[in-house]
This record gives structure tokens, sequence and C-alpha cells, in this order.
């Protein structure tokens, strides 16, 4: 099996996706490809958020549920190492020709991608 095959072999089904639906590129390719790899990636992007936080002495188990949701926003915005950190570890499950997809709208589908991030991390710290 080759590596594109195996990589979506590897990811999550999302019945929910309805991908007549999409109303733009980006939104097809943010249905295909980036919610299953989120969902996918969902464990190892709480690991690396968790670790981040620790890094920074904790104060963000201490904050309220507004602040936590305020903080997270900021770590992902602000802080390049951070973000890219979270890229990468979703850009490394695309396939060869997602990549080259990815590369010709990269701005607008890391915008996407990020929006997304932090959504999923708000939902579980910040219940």
């Amino acid at each position: 099996m080759q590596r594109s095959q195996q990589l979506i072999a590897l990811r999550p089904s999302i019945p929910t996706i309805l991908e007549e639906q999409a109303t733009s590129s980006q939104e097809l390719f943010q249905n295909k490809v980036l919610r299953p790899i989120l969902k996918l990636q969902h464990d190892l992007l709480l690991a690396l958020f968790e670790r981040y936080a620790q890094k920074r002495k904790g104060v963000f188990f201490d904050l309220s549920n507004l602040k936590k949701q305020a903080y997270i926003q900021q770590a992902i915005q602000r802080d390049r190492q951070f973000r890219n950190l979270l890229v990468g570890s979703i850009v490394g499950q695309f396939t060869v020709e997602e990549y080259v997809r990815y590369t010709e709208d990269e701005q607008r589908l890391t915008k996407r991608m990020m929006d997304m991030c932090v959504k999923r991390l708000q939902g579980h710290f910040c219940p």
C-alpha cells in the first residue's frame, strides 16, 4: 500500500460532512482533509497544548473558562513556534497531492486550520 493510501486509511470518517454542500474549494478541502486529520490528531493536539501551558508556569489551569478561551486564542495567534508545531502535526498527515493543494492557498487554509484547532482546544479545556 502506498503512503497516500495508508494516510487516508488512518483517518476517521465523519458522517456529518456533506461534500456537495461545500461552497468553496477551501471548504471542500477543510471537510475532506482537515476535519478528519484534526479528529485523528485530537489527542496529540491536546497533549501539545497541555505541555505548552505547563511550560508557561501552569497559570492556564487556574484561569476561568472565559480567560482560558482567550489564552488558547492568543497562544495560537501570537506564538509562532507553537502555531508552527500545530501546523506541522497536521500537515505531516497530508498526502503529497493534498500538500500541493494546500500550498496553492496556504494562508487561507492555515487560518482555517488554526481556527479549527482553537475551537477544538477550547471545547476540551473550557467545557
